[in-house]
């Protein structure tokens, strides 16, 4: 047993495994945190039927799409149709290979970890062009069209963003840029003077057009173009084109995270007596989460329900409890960090798609075309300037 722990193969292969069993069932509850949140932006409950407050709504949701009859068209290329909304999901949980985790829970940490990504966000994109064409309908193609054409746009503007961190890290390799803010004792957000917010912006802007999320969904644009690339697919496929939206959006987070917030570095990482944070935050966000449910409780009338809830808030507390523990905490912090800093990017997301009425098409390659890739690029030649005069 010692010798299979100790294999150099061992936490990469379970990190992997965990990914594929784990992320559909996180996908899943990212998708009810977005249906609450965008609910709550509209004065409205969002899913309340399935378990106390909705809580069990995702199980539902994928126990419905397993069983839905799978159709495909027919005069669709079968063989295609089947084989598009594969490539999108397998692209978009490869690129969880390089993603650092923590310092030691990565799969991969290989010396052009971003190109990585970025290659697998290029060949993804294929997914949904093939799964355009292939349904043998003018609505889905068009909508392939069109996402081909906000990839082109808005991957440039994208890696000129990423180009101005790069530039400041001095590597590719995506624990390298981690440990390369660990050593300058700063995050890359606030490095250059405090410039370097400016390609982040202009990251997150097309990161959110690059996973085809509102206000930039043309290629899904549900009120024009029916339901867009995938308006001939149901059940399981279907369901393979959103987990690999969801995937992408956990991608371009952590590589926001990674490029610009420190990954999983704590706030202010060398300041010594900031070190009790590593313990009381997670504490206090984790007991004082699962001890907040007792407010929904006395709003609950059904029997089974309060005990969910109540199992719930137990298993919430739970996992609180490990952060007080020295040894455990040092080896786990890292991993709760990273993910609280993605889960805040996720929610910006959420936001825009809550808060921004969905663009025209040409309003969409104007913003590529016009504003983003002229920023990008005099973003990367200000902060080229400003590294040299540090």
């Amino acid at each position: 047993m010692q010798t299979i722990l100790h294999h150099p193969l061992f936490i990469p292969l379970a990190v992997t495994i965990a990914v594929i069993a784990i992320f559909p069932l996180m996908a899943g509850y990212i998708v009810l945190v977005e249906r609450k949140v965008l609910a709550d932006f509209q004065v409205r409950l969002g899913p309340m039927r399935v378990g106390p407050h909705g809580l069990l709504q995702p199980l539902a949701d994928a126990l419905k799409l397993l069983l839905k009859e799978d159709i495909i068209p027919a005069d669709a290329d079968q063989a295609i149709f089947w084989f598009a909304p594969v490539i999108s999901t397998f692209t978009a949980l490869s690129a969880f290979a390089v993603l650092p985790l923590s310092d030691w829970l990565y799969v991969a940490d290989v010396n052009v970890g971003i190109l990585v990504i970025l290659a697998m966000s290029s060949v993804g994109i294929l997914g949904i062009i093939l799964g355009g064409w292939s349904s043998n309908s003018h609505y889905p193609l068009l909508g392939a069209l069109r996402s081909a054409a906000q990839l082109v746009s808005y991957e440039v503007a994208l890696s000129f963003a990423l180009l101005s961190g790069l530039m400041v890290a001095g590597t590719l390799s995506m624990q390298g840029i981690i440990r390369a803010q660990q050593e300058r004792h700063i995050w890359f957000i606030f490095d250059n003077y405090g410039f370097m917010i400016v390609p982040f912006v202009v990251y997150i802007i097309a990161a959110t057009a690059e996973t085809n999320r509102a206000p930039f969904d043309l290629p899904e644009a549900e009120s024009e173009l029916v339901a867009g690339f995938h308006t001939e697919y149901s059940g399981f496929r279907w369901a393979l084109y959103f987990l690999a939206e969801y995937a992408n959006i956990f991608v371009v987070s952590s590589v926001a995270v990674t490029l610009f917030w420190g990954g999983w570095l704590r706030p202010f990482p060398n300041v010594a007596w900031l070190e009790p944070v590593n313990t009381i935050f997670p504490v206090v966000l984790f007991m004082g989460s699962g001890a907040s449910c007792s407010v929904l409780l006395k709003k609950l009338k059904d029997p089974v329900q309060k005990k969910t809830l109540i199992g719930a808030a137990i298993l919430c507390m739970a996992v609180g409890i490990p952060f007080l523990i020295p040894p455990v905490n040092t080896l786990i912090i890292g991993l709760f960090w990273f993910m609280f800093k993605v889960a805040v990017i996720v929610y910006i997301m959420i936001w825009f798609r809550g808060t921004f009425p969905r663009f025209r098409y040409d309003q969409l390659m104007n913003i590529g075309w016009k504003y983003m890739i002229p920023i990008g690029i005099g973003a990367l030649v200000v902060n080229a300037v400003l590294g040299m005069t540090r």
